[in-house]
C-alpha cells in the first residue's frame, strides 16, 4: 500500500481550541492523503524563537515532505508591523516549509542548507475566501501547505522573493574566555532544563572536562555542579551541564528545575568555569 505525502505541523495554537483540527481538515479537504505529524502546538503563545528552535530540533528525524510552521504574533498586520507569509524550498532535497516570515523558519532553513527558492503566499490561489485578519494558519499556511503535499509547484503558489530577504532570527551569542565561558539561557524546556547558546567545542575551549566539577555564577551567586553526560550522574537535587538531545550545552538539576534554582530569564548571562 502506498503511502500518501508527509506534512508535518508545529504551533502555538493550544489544544483547548478547534484551531489545530480545523486546520487538519482544511489539509484533508485539499490533500486527503496527506500523513499529517504533529510536532507539538505547546509552543509558549507568540514565542517565535521557542518555536524556532522546537522545529530545528525536531526536523532532523522527519521524514522528507512539507514543514507547516505557524507562530504568528504579527498575524493580519499592515505597516510597519506587518510580516509576510512564505513557502521555501530549501537546499535539502525534498522538504518544503510553510510560515510567517518573522524568524520562525530561519534556524530550519539554515539546517537544511539554506533558502534557494521562496514565494509570498499571502494571495496564493490556494488560500481560503474571504480570509480571516486572525486565522492565516486556517486561510493561507493550511491550505497551500496541503497543495504542495498534493504536488503543486511551489513557483505557481505565489510572487516569488529573494531568498536573502528572509528574516533572520537574532539570538546571543556565547563567548569562551580563558578557562571560561560566558554563555546565555536560549530555552527553557518542560523540565526547566536550560538550552545555552554553546556546543561542545566552546565547552572543552573553556577547558570544561567531562566528569570535572564547575561553578556557576549568576549575578553574584555562585552555584556549583558537574559536568556530566546524563541526569543520573549527579545526586538528586544536584546542578549538572551536559550535552542534550540537540547536541548543545544545558544545565539540570536531577528531579529538579535548574531554570528555578539558578533564577534564570531567557537571554540571562552566565559563567561557567572549571572548579
Amino acid at each position: 500500500m502506498t503511502q500518501g505525502p508527509l506534512l508535518t505541523f508545529l504551533s502555538d495554537y493550544g489544544l483547548d481550541d478547534e484551531f489545530v483540527g480545523v486546520c487538519h481538515g482544511v489539509i484533508a479537504r485539499r490533500c486527503p492523503t496527506a500523513r499529517v505529524i504533529d510536532i507539538t502546538h505547546a509552543i509558549p503563545r507568540h514565542d517565535i524563537r521557542a518555536g524556532a528552535l522546537t522545529l530545528l530540533g525536531a526536523l532532523p528525524y522527519m521524514p522528507a515532505g512539507v514543514h507547516l510552521a505557524v507562530v504568528d504574533p504579527e498575524v493580519g498586520a499592515v505597516g510597519t508591523h506587518a510580516r509576510r507569509a512564505v513557502a521555501v524550498r530549501p537546499a535539502a532535497a525534498e522538504h518544503l516549509l510553510v510560515g510567517p516570515d518573522n524568524g520562525l523558519l530561519a534556524l530550519a532553513l539554515e539546517q537544511l542548507g539554506g533558502a534557494l527558492e521562496a514565494v509570498e503566499i499571502g494571495r496564493s490561489a490556494e488560500r481560503l475566501e474571504p480570509v480571516s485578519a486572525t486565522f492565516h494558519g486556517r486561510d493561507i499556511f493550511a491550505p497551500v501547505a496541503a497543495a504542495l503535499a498534493a504536488g503543486a509547484p511551489l513557483a505557481g503558489l505565489g510572487e516569488p522573493l529573494d531568498v536573502e530577504s528572509l528574516r533572520a532570527l537574532e539570538l546571543p551569542v556565547a563567548v569562551v574566555g580563558e578557562r571560561e565561558l560566558r554563555a546565555h539561557a536560549l530555552h527553557f524546556d518542560h523540565f526547566g532544563n536550560v538550552t545555552l547558546d554553546a556546543d561542545h567545542g566552546q565547552l572543552a575551549a573553556a577547558g570544561l572536562r567531562l566528569g570535572g566539577e564547575l561553578v556557576i555564577e549568576r549575578d553574584g551567586r555562585s552555584h556549583r555542579g558537574r559536568y556530566a553526560t546524563t541526569f543520573a550522574d549527579v545526586a538528586p537535587g544536584e546542578l549538572l551541564l551536559y550535552e542534550d538531545a540537540r547536541a548543545t550545552a544545558a544545565l539540570a538539576v536531577n528531579r529538579g528545575s535548574a531554570r528555578e534554582a539558578l533564577r534564570l530569564e531567557r537571554d540571562d548571562e552566565l559563567s561557567v568555569r572549571p572548579a
